[in-house]
């Protein structure tokens, strides 16, 4: 117990709890969109594409968290762009985005001389590295999904639903769709040195489908979601923490070993 409180009292610690509490609140929202809306790939193009920003900020030596949130964001409009406007199939869209950032971040890296230590911990994550800036870009794009999603709840759920009965409702969904694109490119990139561009994905379903064994609602399904991401990822944080292991990795091991306990206790009651 004295270890934990001693743990607790260290600046990197708190700094990652935070980001855990951040992230669990970003993702369980962006993330009940996603799943609801049935885009989970988009959201893995846009995930692997934000790679090309990171080798060109390596190579050109500013953040790399600028250079991603540059290529998500382009990568998420020009997604949206090709489906919608360009007549391209979302899956070609989705592959020809994901290819080109991860082409170019392959090739900006190899450019860049010497060695790049950090690029693992954008690859896979650490959470424990997590720096002041980064949680305060993570709090403000908490705010702002909260805003948005109070403001337009009613409008996003249609949308997410049934996008043709939005249109007839006089919604405007082509507005909705560059917005939510947007914030979830945001939500992506910012989150990325919680668990890494690898397993990022994981973390925007796996809470929703622990979440989708108890209700269907939207509502109570967002809180679900970002009750069982805070519950993964403060678990998963401190194992990796006490067993010296990758935290990425163990905290999306330890969201599977919750739904998988979850989804088990179900079957068994049945």
């Amino acid at each position: 117990m004295s270890e934990l409180i001693e743990l607790l009292g260290y600046d990197f610690f708190q700094k990652a709890l935070l980001a855990a509490v951040f992230a669990s609140i970003s993702c369980g929202i962006a993330g009940t969109y996603i799943v609801s809306r049935r885009i989970v790939f988009i959201s893995g193009g846009i995930t692997h594409s934000s790679f090309g920003g990171i080798g060109l900020a390596f190579l050109l030596g500013f953040n790399p968290l600028v250079g991603a949130v540059l290529f998500a964001v382009l990568s998420a409009l020009g997604i949206q762009f090709f489906t919608s406007q360009a007549g391209i199939r979302e899956d070609s869209s989705i592959a020809i985005w994901w290819s080109l950032g991860m082409a170019l971040g392959v090739i900006f890296v190899f450019m860049t001389p010497g060695y790049t230590p950090n690029l693992m911990s954008y690859l896979f994550g650490n959470i424990l590295t997590v720096s002041r800036g980064e949680l305060w870009a993570m709090l403000l794009l908490n705010l702002l999904l909260l805003a948005i999603f109070y403001f337009f709840f009613r409008k996003i759920l249609y949308i997410a639903f049934d996008e043709e009965f939005a249109r007839a409702a006089g919604i405007r969904v082509n507005f909705f769709n560059y917005l939510m694109i947007t914030l979830i490119a945001l939500t992506v990139v910012l989150n990325i040195r919680v668990v890494g561009i690898i397993l990022i994905l994981s973390l925007l379903t796996i809470p929703q489908a622990t979440a989708n064994l108890f209700t269907r609602d939207f509502r109570k399904l967002m809180l679900l979601s970002v009750f069982f991401a805070f519950a993964g990822t403060l678990s998963g944080l401190f194992v990796s923490y006490f067993l010296n292991i990758p935290s990425g990795a163990t905290i999306i091991f330890t969201l599977i070993i919750i739904f998988g306990a979850l989804r088990g206790f179900q079957f068994l009651r049945r």
